[in-house]
């Protein structure tokens, strides 16, 4: 690393970001609401968008100045054509891969995964029901979703459930929830509803880190135990006393960990964003595509980062998200 350039990725609070997601696609196979508007999004021009050899680029560059890790996200980032590809190529740089699924596609990839040494998959399903989760995905895909988790877990997968908590629609499947781990050995990833583009979110529909706890004490009162986080986890990690696995509570909005925050993301379009809350936004596609350094992007980008949520830092912001920012919706921005 050239030593001019290791310190662009801390920020003026001192965080050094060595966790990158890039989303591939803004496509994706499902319509979850919390995700995409009811009416979907206008799709940029594909001339719009990072192209394979532009991903490897820009992820090298990260590496170079010291990413550590990258996730792929999207949208859906399997429903790519060149996902084989854009993998491939980033699984030859010295970084940890992680990729981020809705799991209707995964089963077909599952070779191309191992033969590049991801061993952890991350996958999103917020109902335990068939008719709930047609509900909140708009398709009628939960029997593949569960397969697909099961057959990761056979072979030799380190499985993530990703489950975006909403009040009154799925907060009644938290212990169904934990109750998996008993005897798999999953890490049940409840996520705070979080406001973005479209979503229709409000205060009313979160269900917060305490509500949850209070759930989990109800109900296994003496068995609950704290693990000890990993150095800028973003969830808190806890499991029930006995269970082969674990579960976890990542709250955005009501309990952040900005302070600890290691994370940049890149949208397909090739913007970076310093904060999921945040609506600024630095092209890096730009300077690329005129054969320029994309340092100074990245280096900006940083140097804007806010303390807290992209800035959403008070209940008013919070309760009144779109008079205080005109961020994406989730879907345009990558998971």
């Amino acid at each position: 690393m050239d030593i001019n350039n290791q310190n662009i990725l801390t920020d003026n609070l001192g965080r050094k970001h060595t966790y990158l997601r890039i989303s591939l696609t803004e496509k994706c196979n499902l319509r979850c609401t919390y995700c995409m508007p009811a009416n979907g999004i206008p799709l940029r021009p594909k001339e719009h968008l990072m192209t394979s050899d532009e991903i490897h680029t820009i992820a090298k560059e990260f590496v170079n100045i010291g990413v550590t890790k990258i996730r792929l996200t999207g949208g859906e980032p399997m429903v790519r054509k060149d996902f084989p590809l854009i993998l491939e190529n980033l699984a030859a740089l010295p970084v940890e891969i992680g990729i981020t699924t809705n799991g209707i596609l995964a089963d077909r990839f599952l070779p191309l995964l191992k033969e590049n040494n991801v061993t952890t998959i991350t996958i999103s399903i917020d109902s335990l029901h068939k008719d709930k989760f047609e509900k909140i995905t708009r398709r009628n895909e939960f029997d593949k979703v569960w397969n697909t988790i099961q057959l990761f877990q056979k072979e030799g997968f380190h499985v993530k459930l990703n489950i975006v908590l909403i009040k009154n629609f799925n907060e009644d499947e938290i212990i169904d929830f934990i109750n998996l781990t008993k005897n798999q050995n999953l890490t049940i990833r409840f996520i705070e509803f979080m406001p973005f583009d479209g979503n229709q979110w409000n205060m009313d529909k979160l269900v917060t880190q305490q509500e949850i706890l209070d759930k989990v004490h109800y109900t296994f009162p003496l068995q609950l135990k704290r693990l000890t986080d990993s150095p800028n986890d973003t969830a808190r990690n806890y499991k029930i006393d006995g269970h082969l696995g674990s579960f976890a509570i990542i709250s955005s909005v009501t309990n952040p960990f900005c302070d600890t925050c290691n994370r940049i993301r890149i949208t397909a379009d090739g913007k970076l964003k310093n904060c999921l809350f945040s609506n600024n936004e630095f092209s890096l596609l730009k300077p690329l595509r005129a054969n320029q350094s994309i340092l100074p992007a990245i280096r900006s980008a940083l140097q804007h980062k806010f303390a807290s949520r992209g800035g959403m830092d008070t209940s008013d912001k919070l309760e009144n998200p779109e008079l205080h920012s005109q961020n994406r919706s989730m879907i345009s921005i990558g998971g």
